[in-house]
C-alpha cells in the first residue's frame, strides 16, 4: 500500500475526529501517517490546514485522507473546496438524517469540550483520576473502600493502565494492588483488601507475554525470567480462584477491551 496521510480536522480539540477516523480506519490493513488539526475556526485556519493537505499530497502523490467534525459552514467550504485530499464529513453525513428524522435542527455547537469544566461529570471525573492516581500499585489503604473497583494482579499486568482509563473514561475510582511474592507465600490476598470482596478484579497474562513485557524493564532479570513468571501467574491465579474473584487475561485484549468487559463483569455504569 502506498504511502499516505490521514488527517483529522476540527475547530474544536479534533479528538471526535480522530477517535471515531480511526475506528473506521482499522478495518484497513493499512497504517498512513496521521496528523491532527485542531482548532481550525477560522477563514484563514482552514486555508493554512488546507496548504498542509495539498503539500501532503504532492509529497505522497496519493490523495490524503480528510476526516472532519468541522460545523462552521464557512471554514468547512474552503476545505470542502480547495483541498486535494478525500473528505470525510462526519457531521455532515450524520447529523442531516438525523435532523430530518427528528424534525429538528442542530445547534451546530463547536466541540464536544466545550462546556465541560463547568459540568459536574467533569469535576467527578477528575476526583476519579486523583483518587486512582494515589492508590495506584497499592500505595495506600486509605480511602480503599471508596473504590469502585480494585485490581490486583501479579506486575506488569495492565493494572495501572487500565485503572488511569477507567477514571480517565467513565469517572470510576479504580484501585490497584500488586500480588507479589510475600502474598503467594502466606497463600493469600493483601489483609488490606479482603474487606472487599465484591469490588475486587482479578487480572492475568500469560506468563510469555508477561515475560517479553518485563524484559522491556528489566532485561535479563529473575524478575523478568519466563520461568519466574510462570510461577508469578500460576500463584496469582490460584490465589484468585481460591477467593473466588473474577479475572480476566490482558494477554490479548486492548485497554479499551479490558476496561469495557470489567465494567461489564461488575456492572459498573
Amino acid at each position: 500500500m502506498p504511502h499516505r496521510t490521514a488527517f483529522f480536522i476540527s475547530d474544536g480539540t479534533g479528538i471526535t475526529a480522530e477517535t471515531f477516523a480511526k475506528a473506521i480506519l482499522a478495518q484497513f490493513e493499512i497504517d498512513p501517517k496521521r496528523v491532527r488539526l485542531p482548532f481550525i475556526d477560522s477563514a484563514d485556519k482552514a486555508w493554512q490546514a488546507v496548504r498542509q493537505i495539498n503539500h501532503a499530497a504532492e509529497v505522497d502523490g496519493r490523495r490524503p485522507l480528510v476526516f472532519t467534525t468541522v460545523v462552521n459552514m464557512d471554514v468547512l467550504g474552503v476545505i470542502r473546496a480547495e483541498c486535494k485530499g478525500m473528505l470525510i464529513d462526519m457531521f455532515g453525513t450524520f447529523i442531516s438524517p438525523l435532523e430530518h428524522e427528528l424534525g429538528i435542527k442542530s445547534n451546530h455547537r463547536v466541540g464536544r469540550f466545550s462546556d465541560v469544566s463547568k459540568s459536574q461529570e467533569y469535576h467527578d471525573r477528575i476526583e476519579a483520576i486523583n483518587f486512582t492516581l494515589e492508590h495506584d500499585d497499592g500505595q495506600t489503604h486509605d480511602g480503599l473502600g471508596k473504590s469502585d473497583v480494585i485490581l490486583v494482579g501479579v506486575s506488569r499486568s495492565g493494572k495501572t493502565p487500565t485503572s488511569l482509563y477507567l477514571a480517565m473514561q467513565f469517572g470510576l475510582k479504580a484501585s490497584n494492588y500488586p500480588l507479589i511474592p510475600e502474598d503467594f507465600q502466606r497463600q493469600t490476598l493483601p489483609p488490606a483488601l479482603l474487606p472487599y470482596k465484591k469490588k475486587l478484579f482479578g487480572l492475568t497474562i500469560q506468563p510469555e507475554r508477561l515475560s517479553e513485557i518485563r524484559n522491556e524493564r528489566r532485561p535479563d532479570s529473575r524478575y523478568a525470567s519466563l520461568q519466574n513468571c510462570r510461577h508469578e501467574v500460576s500463584e496469582a491465579e490460584a490465589m484468585m480462584r481460591r477467593v473466588g474473584i473474577r479475572t480476566l487475561s490482558t494477554t490479548t485484549k486492548s485497554i479499551e477491551e479490558i476496561a469495557t468487559l470489567i465494567r461489564q463483569e461488575l456492572n459498573l455504569a
